[in-house]
Parts: structure tokens; sequence; C-alpha cells
């Protein structure tokens, strides 16, 4: 397979939140210790299934959170508040903030590799926000030429018209296309398009140095 166009995941592909969480109190006040707020971020940033702490009346509106911004709000808040969170507005607030979210250690290195091979770049994300300052806060929006966030298109991935319009954002027909993406199930489904995939790992930021890289050189990029 030729590739003419790659398209990226955010979250756990590209960047990986880890925000400050140093004012992060659990119910009575107290400072929340490293288990704690590990578990708490594991539940704040699965890229499928429904979290523990979510109360079971929010159970179905989990599947749209990410197209409703208020929507997301409100059910992250329930997770949070489910998981001893005291101050639930303090990371939520900080998830929202391009500095919570952190490069992978080639994430610009292989945006920039595939942009100045004249390769179109897409970033396909099932989110709530506007990631676009995220990219600028690392200078690497200058390398991405579509966003195509679920929240602007009313659709959350795996849904193949997803995948379709971000094909025709950049200008590159799915059999040309690589989906770079850390969840076989949600970003997996670019192959239903015809797009090839590749799966990473969305491991902390200093325990994956070179993934994307990795796989862009496997595709001949």
């Amino acid at each position: 397979m030729s590739i003419h166009g790659v398209l990226f995941d955010f979250s756990g592909t590209l960047f990986r939140l880890e925000p400050d969480l140093s004012g992060l109190v659990d119910v009575d006040g107290r400072p929340m210790n490293g288990e704690a707020q590990a578990e708490v971020m594991r539940r704040m940033t699965g890229p499928t299934g429904r979290p523990v702490g979510l109360p079971e009346h929010l159970h179905d509106d989990w599947e749209q959170r990410d197209l409703n911004p208020p929507l997301h709000r409100e059910l992250y808040m329930a997770v949070l508040r489910g998981s001893g969170v005291g101050n639930p507005d303090f990371l939520y607030d900080s998830m929202l903030g391009a500095e919570s979210w952190r490069p992978y250690p080639d994430t610009v290195a292989a945006l920039k590799t595939v942009a100045q091979a004249g390769i179109p770049v897409g970033v396909v994300s099932n989110i709530a926000w506007d990631i676009r300052p995220v990219f600028e806060n690392v200078g690497a929006a200058e390398y991405v030429d579509a966003f195509v966030l679920s929240y602007v298109e009313g659709m959350v991935k795996p849904e193949p018209r997803l995948f379709t319009v971000a094909c025709e954002r950049i200008g590159v027909p799915p059999g040309q296309v690589l989906m770079i993406g850390d969840s076989r199930e949600a970003d997996g489904g670019a192959e239903r398009i015809g797009c090839a995939f590749a799966e990473v790992e969305p491991l902390p930021v200093d325990q994956r140095p070179t993934a994307l890289l990795d796989v862009l050189a496997a595709h001949g990029l």
C-alpha cells in the first residue's frame, strides 16, 4: 500500500493528558496520594468503555459525551465525584488546558516528517473541545492540514463516516491513507473504509520515545 495521507488520533497517540495533580484533593480536603491520582487518570483517559465511578443513571449518556460539550463536563464531573475527588472542577478545567497535554517525545518530529514529505496530515479525535491550542503550544499546528473533531462533525469514532470526512479534508482516497491511533476499537474503524491502521500504546510519555516514528518508518515514511 502506497501511503499518500496520514491521519492521527489525538489523546494517547500524539499527546497524553498529564496535568499537574498537586492540587487534587479527596472529599475530606486531603491531598490525594499517587496511587489514587493514577486511578483517577485511568478513569479520565480510557479510550473506550464506561469508566468506574459513573453513576448508573448516566450510563446511557456516556457514548454521546464527545458530541456535546456541556454533557461532557457533566459526565466527567460525575466520574470525578464518584472517584472520590473533592475538587472535580480543578481537574476538569486542567484537562481543557493546553499545558496539561504533553507530547510524546517523537510527536513533533513525526508530524514534521510527514508534512515535509509533502504528505497531508489530519487529526481525527473523539473530543468535546478545540484541541488546536495543544498543537500550537508545542509548535506543531503548522504540520496539520485538517482537524476532524467529533463535537464539530456530530459523530464519533469508529463511525466510518468520520474517517471518510477526514480523508476528504486531506484530499486523499482512503486506500492511500494510514490511520495511527491507540485504540483498535475506535481508531481501527478507519479500516472499514479501506485505510491502513497502525496501533500505538497509550503509555506514559516518558515510556514511549519512538513509537510514532517507528510506525512511519515501517510504512516507508
